[in-house]
């Protein structure tokens, strides 16, 4: 079984946007800080007013070559089995395995249709997209390094195993935190304090911010302010 928030935790953690979720994490002396996140090779394309959080389901795909025989590759229906063990709401994060990624886009308005309809939130991907206005319509969120016209050969090759995405080494049902500004991994041991810690965070933040709009605002009130700020 896959360990799951409480559904007011999970509500709690989508309030905030993902720099505070990271912000917090870094509270926990968990990890390295810089570990735990995609890179900026992984991009929100559709809109993002609000985070996108969810449990991750994996895939592995090629788009480059054609196959032995026929014209394309039969469409991989059994990871579906695999994507509904994981707790909702899901986040489908496919890697790109291709020399060049992003040839071709596995990624487009019906296979975000289907996904959607078994549960899935967004998706997340190494690889290229297409038919973005048409997704962003459905509320389905889409992450990756750009766009593509074509499908080209995309097939799925393994699921179900680690991924890694723009150097993020995302696991099946991995809790993930991702908006405007990027991609990132929540450690689930520490989830659910992360909304407390990050109330705090956002009050020292806020003192800053008031000094520094204030008309009384001064250099040495501004270092007294900081202190904490940015340890």
């Amino acid at each position: 079984m896959i360990p799951t928030l409480a559904p007011s935790q999970f509500a709690d953690l989508q309030k905030l946007d993902t720099c505070t979720v990271a912000n917090a994490i870094e509270t926990f002396d968990v990890r390295l800080r810089n570990e735990g996140f995609a890179d900026r090779s992984i991009r929100c394309l559709t809109a993002c007013s609000a985070p996108m959080v969810g449990y991750a389901v994996t895939a592995r795909i090629r788009c480059s070559n054609p196959p032995m025989r026929g014209h394309g590759y039969p469409d991989r229906t059994d990871w579906w089995n695999a994507l509904l063990h994981v707790p909702s709401p899901r986040i489908v994060v496919i890697q790109d395995v291709d020399d060049r990624p992003g040839t071709g886009s596995f990624l487009g308005e019906v296979h975000a249709s289907i996904l959607q309809a078994l549960g899935c939130v967004g998706a997340i991907t190494n690889g290229t997209v297409r038919d973005a206005p048409a997704i962003e319509k459905m509320g389905f969120h889409l992450f990756s390094s750009g766009l593509a016209v074509s499908h080209a050969y995309a097939h799925i090759i393994d699921f179900d195993h680690p991924v890694e995405i723009g150097g993020l080494t995302v696991k099946p049902g991995d809790l993930l935190h991702a908006d405007v500004h990027g991609v990132l991994s929540v450690p689930k041991e520490i989830a659910a304090d992360i909304p407390a810690a990050a109330a705090k965070l956002i009050e020292r933040e806020r003192k800053v911010l008031d000094l520094c709009r204030s008309q009384d605002f001064s250099p040495d009130q501004l270092r007294d302010a900081v202190k904490g700020v940015f340890d």
